[in-house]
């Protein structure tokens, strides 16, 4: 997967956007979280709720998966691109932290999912007017 296929793939994501909160450092984010870091050779992404969960990357790939700097203690790894990770493993990790990271958003600030239209209320019956006893 080259940089360019991860961005599209990342920002193809229902309310995903792209932000550049550091300079020259590009992130995905849905609502205000950012669900994965776009570098050059790598992407950043949680992997897992756990610490534990995620370290199944750094025992299937020592070569191209290695704990994130500061936030790795809460299951984020840092994926090379290019390298031994099946591009279909690479968008699965994508898929896993967007839905992780939107999980985590409160439920107002969440994309609509297709699941259900957004905005779609059930209407209360109307209150019956009392009319007529007669009336046809």
């Amino acid at each position: 997967m080259t940089p360019e296929e991860l961005e599209v793939y990342c920002l193809a994501k229902p309310g995903a956007w792209r932000d550049e909160p550091w300079e020259g450092d590009g992130v995905a984010k849905v609502g205000p979280k950012i669900f994965a870091f776009l570098g050059a050779e790598s992407v950043g992404l949680k992997c897992a709720r756990t610490r534990e969960a995620a370290d199944e990357w750094l025992q299937r790939y020592p070569d191209d998966a290695s704990v994130m700097a500061y936030i790795g203690r809460s299951g984020w790894n840092t994926l090379r691109l290019l390298g031994s990770i099946p591009d279909e493993e690479l968008r699965e990790a994508i898929d896993t932290s967007y839905e992780l990271v939107v999980s985590g958003l409160p439920k107002k600030d969440r994309p609509p999912t297709g699941d259900t239209p957004p905005h779609t209320h059930r209407r209360a019956p109307a209150a019956r007017q009392p009319g007529p006893k007669n009336s046809p």
